[in-house]
């Protein structure tokens, strides 16, 4: 016999959603670039992001001071100071 899922004719949601946080600091110009880039790729691909302020958050001072802006894919740093748009999008959809 078959059962049914209760989420059967609904769209399940993605089973890794991603996220991506950009890691800066105000009056960055690099993190300023680096914000255009991750709205823009984000954006494209629906995926959400969200940003931290480095001067805010001592943990993210102590491992980031030197390479901000610093952004993280699911949590794992995927890159530092400039973030390049087609690597950004590989890795959000491989």
């Amino acid at each position: 016999m078959d059962v049914m899922s209760p989420l059967f004719g609904r769209k399940a949601p993605a089973p890794s959603a991603r996220l991506v946080t950009l890691i800066r600091k105000p009056g960055c110009h690099l993190c300023d670039d680096a914000q255009v880039v991750v709205e823009k790729v984000c954006g494209d691909l629906g995926v959400p992001w969200e940003q931290k302020d480095i001067t805010q958050d001592a943990h993210l001072y102590d491992q980031y001071w030197e390479q901000i802006p610093v952004v993280l894919v699911d949590g794992e740093q995927h890159t530092f100071w400039r973030v390049n748009e087609e690597r950004l999008r590989k890795a959000l959809t491989d």
